[in-house]
């Protein structure tokens, strides 16, 4: 059965369009807000959206991520309410969604009733950075008996052994870090991505989205002419907290960059 992800950039492809995916922390402001800017992001051309699930330690978000993971956690914001938040969408939307959450909130849930609970609930696929693809095997053989994609990231550091293990376990798309750093780090548009990308592909043709430090529609531009889609988090939490009224068009400013 072909998911959700993978109908979207295979028809993405035909078109010769690239995705589109925002990121917002689940509950930042809190879990009602969240909703109308899934809503937003898909009035204004979102393809997938990803949601974070906030988490008191995180290893790969940067300061405007984690601030936004620590008020969602005030506001009482946990995996299970993420999951109930998607159900709630699903009622609305059938637009792709991604959750991004660390491992330690889904071993508490049971691996197993996690896979099964968010897939019921209309999840798409799952990120979760500090699970490698070397200690995944239960969670990919659970995701796969449910369609549920599982997204491995990759970095500028990966070797070759490490490409072929996360495109050997990625279904709907492998993420590739453009930096070696953390979320809201500056990108660095020298040609190494377009590289980087060419040596992945050299092993996998599963669609492959870029994030990390990508921030303004001419770097997401240029992220998009090499890749198959590109993620911005940061910039766009930022800009809910500080600048809520340009929200709107700096997504449709995006969208019509990412083509």
């Amino acid at each position: 059965m072909t998911s959700r992800i993978a109908k979207t950039f295979k028809e993405l492809k035909v078109k010769g369009k690239k995705a589109f995916i925002p990121y917002i922390m689940a509950g930042d402001p809190s879990l009602e807000k969240t909703k109308e800017i899934v809503f937003l992001f898909e009035e204004c051309g979102a393809d997938i959206i990803e949601l974070g699930v906030p988490f008191s330690d995180p290893l790969a978000d940067g300061p405007t991520i984690q601030q936004a993971s620590e008020r969602a956690l005030n506001n009482g914001v946990t995996l299970r309410r993420v999951i109930t938040l998607v159900k709630d969408l699903r009622q609305n939307t059938q637009i792709p969604i991604v959750l991004m959450t660390y491992y330690n909130p889904v071993f508490k849930y049971g691996e197993e009733d996690f896979v099964h609970d968010a897939r019921e609930a209309g999840v798409d696929g799952i990120i979760i950075p500090d699970l490698p693809p070397d200690e995944a095997k239960n969670f990919v053989r659970l995701s796969r008996m449910s369609n549920l994609d599982t997204i491995f990231l990759l970095a500028p550091t990966s070797t070759p052994d490490r490409i072929k293990k996360v495109a050997k376990n990625s279904t709907g798309f492998i993420y590739y870090v453009s930096i070696t750093g953390i979320t809201g780090a500056r990108l660095s548009l020298d040609g190494s991505i377009e590289s980087l990308l060419a040596e992945i592909r050299k092993y996998t043709n599963k669609p492959v989205a870029v994030g990390f430090g990508i921030a303004t529609p001419e770097e997401a531009s240029t992220v998009a002419k090499v890749s198959d889609g590109v993620i911005i988090g940061s910039a766009i939490v930022k800009r809910l907290h500080e600048s809520s009224d340009t929200l709107r068009s700096y997504l449709m400013r995006l969208r019509e960059a990412i083509n």
